[in-house]
């Protein structure tokens, strides 16, 4: 029985739909698998990013208990509460060092007090020994604590910047998964506006790369900090320290540079999508030496960036929005069902702007070109020779 409904299923499945006059008007079927194809990316999305942000929360420590029992929050908090915590440990030890210590202030006046009290033991009536000024009068911190308390506080600033950036980008989110009124074709079509405003503002990219960056940064300004101090009470103690984290940061920088040279090894990092894209903005530099500046300008001292900014920027249309249900629809899934309906809407775009706009782009000519060279091949593999 089951294998009956299964050829069933495939039959379905494979059946070559008939071409649409009009974009979308098939009956719903693409639309159908577009929007399973459009959750599934979302949510991974989405469950990737906040698995990222939830490793990078960062309170004090006696916080972590607290929050840990809160849905939102999870085991990040306690590993993020620990370095936070050392942090401002060491700031408790270095800061002091600023101010003159108040017990060196008692020892003089006691010193002071000792002499006068020996004049008179020795009935001595000359006159009182001057007070001579306290050492706080004179007191100045040295250069080296001075840098070390910077750098403390520094690595300590970047640690609480990226965790309210954290907080942040957990509720950009929850705002770009949430579900508003209307139909589903309301839905749909203000889930891609977001996805569309999402991808031209990078938000990927500074969830994924900024917020982490900025953490790397604070850590790596800390062990700097560690060993500036430790050098400060003692050399020895802080060649030791000093030696397995220059080998640590040796191999991280190390990591990067071979994901430049093969864009395929795992060590992916911050720093590593950095220098990707300097060697593209390299590349592209020097690609666009007979690039018009002047046009540039011109562009960007009119005044539309004016009205731009008063009326806030257009929506994008609906053809717009046909044609990158498309370009996602075929550039990302493997479903044959998705692949077939998707075709069969192209044929529906009677517009030479929207299928000029559609085979501009690489991407989506790439993956068309490959599905049709493969067509054949794959339909013989999937629903057997006989059904072909």
């Amino acid at each position: 029985m089951s294998g009956i409904a299964q050829s069933s299923i495939n039959a379905h499945l494979f059946q070559i739909p008939e071409p649409t006059e009009e974009f979308g008007q098939d009956g719903g079927k693409f639309y159908r698998c577009y929007d399973a194809l459009a959750d599934e990316i979302d949510d991974d999305t989405v469950k990737g990013l906040k698995e990222q942000l939830d490793g990078m929360l960062i309170f004090v420590s006696r916080w972590s208990d607290k929050v840990a029992s809160i849905p939102l929050f999870t085991s990040g908090y306690v590993q993020a509460g620990l370095f936070a915590g050392v942090n401002t440990a060491f700031l408790a030890l270095t800061l002091p060092l600023l101010s003159a210590d108040p017990a060196d202030d008692t020892n003089a006046l006691l010193s002071q007090n000792n002499a006068i009290l020996a004049q008179f033991l020795a009935g001595r009536n000359d006159s009182a020994p001057a007070n001579s000024p306290l050492p706080s009068a004179s007191f100045s911190p040295s250069s080296d604590i001075f840098t070390i308390n910077a750098l403390f506080a520094l690595s300590l600033a970047f640690a609480i910047i990226s965790s309210f950036l954290a907080v942040l980008g957990r509720q950009w989110l929850v705002y770009y998964r949430k579900r508003s009124g209307g139909g589903p074709d309301y839905q749909r079509w203000e889930q891609l506006r977001r996805y569309m405003g999402a991808e031209r503002w990078r938000l990927q990219a500074i969830l994924d790369d900024v917020l982490p960056s900025l953490l790397q940064i604070g850590l790596v300004i800390f062990c700097v900090s560690l060993i500036l101090y430790l050098h400060h009470l003692n050399r020895a103690i802080s060649l030791i320290v000093a030696i397995p984290m220059y080998v640590g940061l040796a191999f991280f920088v190390g990591s990067a540079l071979c994901t430049v040279w093969d864009k395929f090894c795992p060590f992916h990092s911050p720093l590593s999508h950095m220098l990707l894209s300097v060697r593209s903005a390299i590349s592209i530099s020097q690609a666009a030496k007979g690039f018009e500046w002047r046009s540039l300008i011109s562009a960007i001292t009119s005044k539309r960036w004016l009205s731009s900014l008063v009326h806030g920027r257009e929506e994008d249309s609906l053809q717009s929005l046909h044609i990158i249900t498309l370009k996602r629809a075929i550039c990302t899934s493997d479903d044959p069902a998705t692949l077939l309906y998707a075709t069969s809407n192209i044929l529906g775009i009677t517009k030479v702007n929207q299928i000029e706009e559609l085979w501009s782009d690489g991407a989506f000519r790439e993956r068309f070109l490959e599905q049709y060279q493969n067509a054949y091949p794959r339909m013989l593999q999937l629903c057997g020779r006989d059904q072909v």
